[in-house]
Formats: C-alpha cells, structure tokens, sequence
C-alpha cells in the first residue's frame, strides 16, 4: 500500500502537480534517500515507455483508417496477388532501398537530437563532469613535478586552463576520444599520462548531438603502440553487471568500482546509460569497463540532485564517430580495438595494462 502511495507521490513530482514547497521536500528527500531516487528514475522509464506505445497505437489506428478511406473510394484493393507484390517490388526496389535509407537516418537523427534537447532542457538536473578552472595563474601539478626538467612545455605561454577531463586511445596510432564539452572552445588541447608526459593533440570531431570528440596525438614526442589492451563492446553491460573507471578527477589517476544501474539515461536518453559509481568533475571522457576490460561507455554527467547516480555515453555512439570521420575524410584511417586481452585477469593487472592509455585532458 505504501508503494503504491509513493508511486503516487513520483508520479506527481514528474507531472509537476506538487506545490513548491512539496516539490522542495520532494527533492531533499530523493538526495537523502537513493531508492526513492531510484525509484523516481525507473517511473520516469516507464512513463516514457508508456508514451511510446500509445503514440504507436494511434499512428497503428491512424494507418487503419486510411486504409478503410483508401478502401471505400477505390484507390487499393484489399488483396492483390501475389503476383503483382512481387511485380511492384522488382519495379519499385530502388527507390523503396532509398526511402527506408532516408527514412533510417532521418530516425537515427531525430532520436539523437531529441535525446541532445532533452539532456539541454534538463540541464539544472544534470551536471557535467568536466574540470572547470576559476584561476588564471598557471600551476605545475604534482604530476608533472615528477617529469625531468629538461621536458619542453607543450601548453600555449600565458594561456589559462579552461576545462579538464579524462580521455582514452581507441587507435595506438594516437586517436583518443573525450567528451564534446571537455574541449568544446578551446584553442588549444594538450593531454597528459599517469607519468606526468604532455603531448599536443588536436580534435579532429565535436559532436553535440551524443557528446563526443574524437582527438589526433600531433606530438613528435608521441610513440606510436602496437595493439590495445582493451576492446570497444558495441553492446552494453547488463543490469547488475559489475564495471570499473579510470580517470582524473585528481592530478592522478583514480579507479572506481560499481555497476549497471538501467540501460537507458536520464529520462529514459538511450544515447546514454546510468551506472552506479563515484564520479566527479574530472571524470568527464573516462571509459567505462566491464569486468572483461571492454569499454561499454563514455562518463558525462551526473544527476545533481542525486548521490551516486552517473550517466555514460554508450560505446556503440564511438562507432558510429568514428564511421563518420573515416568516411569523410582519407586522411584518417581509424581501426577501433574489438578483442580485449584482459579477460580473466585480476583487477591490480587489467588496471596496470590499462593506465598508459588514459590521459588528462587539459583544454586552452
């Protein structure tokens, strides 16, 4: 009984029926309590689920009735041969290949900006994950302390820091991907490894629409590696499933341990999913891994009104970056990782192979 009264209560919270004051209320109570957060996030799902179906029922019934109209005027048969089905689509294959072309990518389109403009509308319930820095006065980390003095400085002369996050190669040839708002403005991007190592990169695609950037090492200083340690998993992890980060939201690298909370983000955006982990700024662009080392997502936001409830980029969105860059351009010839080689080792020896190929992401 209880249940059903506080789905009754989220249900009001989501319809905007509660005074301001129930709202505020509302709200402490969701950061104080995760299942009711929880809860809130999975009703959201399902009311989103909901409207789908229904808008499908009335495009099914809008279809019927214009085959009934169709039908009484005499414009279609309601059972032609077999015959000439088969004669229509030979005659008309070509340009039905082209329709259901057109008619994919326009669906493919419309899902990703209706997913950018639902995370922009929502913008005060989600933050982003990037390093933001007030300071203007340039400073050495700890990191970078521990390089030999005689390492050329890569970042732009009297240039501020504007943001930071976290990114990772997906190509041993120097292709790292972060998120689009990390280096989103910048003039300048230059990366740095556990080690404490700059190198100049370049971003060669920003992607709004799925929150993706997809940089170029342009350093001399950069070795180019043979095969990665990890692989890029198209499908994403089940619910439950344990999964781990790396990423700087320090000025060294820190591993974070948690699981698959629900397949789609926030609102029911499949362009992301929510894990449950311990995120903060700096975290923005760090790969999310299974227990198999194979990347599932890309960190990006968090919910602020709630403790522990972080969103990810699903890997499937770098697949489809990436076909976009090498089909546009011959310049690029990126070939994602498939196979991971950390499969059944302990978590101290996959974490050992993985931290070469993480990086600081410093934007300028």
């Amino acid at each position: 009984m209880e249940k059903i009264k506080m789905l009754e209560t989220v249900e009001r919270y989501l319809k905007d029926e509660m005074t301001p004051a129930e709202k505020e209320a509302f709200d402490q109570l969701r950061q104080s309590n995760p299942e009711i957060d929880q809860l809130v996030v999975e009703h959201t799902i399902f009311l989103h689920q909901m409207d789908e179906l229904s808008d499908r029922k009335n495009f099914r019934s809008g279809l019927h009735e214009i085959h009934a109209d169709l039908l009484d005027k005499g414009a279609i048969e309601e059972k032609p041969s077999r015959a000439v089905v088969v004669q229509l689509l030979k005659k008309h294959r070509r340009v039905m290949a082209v329709a259901a072309s057109i008619a994919g990518i326009t669906t493919l389109l419309i899902a990703g900006m209706a997913s950018y403009y639902s995370r922009r509308a929502n913008a005060s319930e989600l933050e982003q994950l990037s390093k933001k820095f007030e300071n203007t006065e340039r400073t050495v980390n700890a990191l970078k302390q521990q390089v030999e003095s005689d390492k050329i400085e890569k970042a732009p002369t009297n240039t501020p820091i504007k943001s930071g996050g976290t990114g990772f190669l997906i190509d041993g040839k120097g292709y790292l991907v972060t998120n689009a708002h990390v280096v989103q403005g910048s003039s300048s991007v230059v990366i740095q490894n556990n080690k404490g190592q700059e190198y100049l990169a370049t971003a060669i695609l920003i992607n709004d629409v799925n929150d993706i950037a997809i940089l170029k090492i342009e350093d001399p200083d950069f070795k180019i590696r043979g095969a990665l340690p990890y692989g890029l998993k198209k499908i994403g992890a089940e619910i439950g499933e344990t999964l781990f980060t790396l990423g700087f939201p320090r000025e060294e690298i820190v591993y974070n341990e948690g699981y698959m909370s629900a397949k789609t983000g926030f609102n029911g955006d499949t362009l992301t999913c929510q894990i449950g982990v311990q995120a903060n700024p700096g975290n923005s662009g760090g790969p999310v891994f299974n227990k198999s080392g194979e990347v599932i997502g890309i960190i990006n936001t968090r919910q602020a009104t709630a403790e522990g409830v972080v969103f990810a980029i699903t890997a499937k969105n770098i697949f489809s970056s990436v076909e976009e860059i090498n089909n546009d351009s011959l310049s690029f010839n990126i070939k994602l990782p498939l196979h991971s080689s950390l499969k059944g080792l302990d978590r101290v020896q996959q974490i050992k192979k993985i931290e070469d190929c993480v990086f600081m992401v410093k934007s300028y």
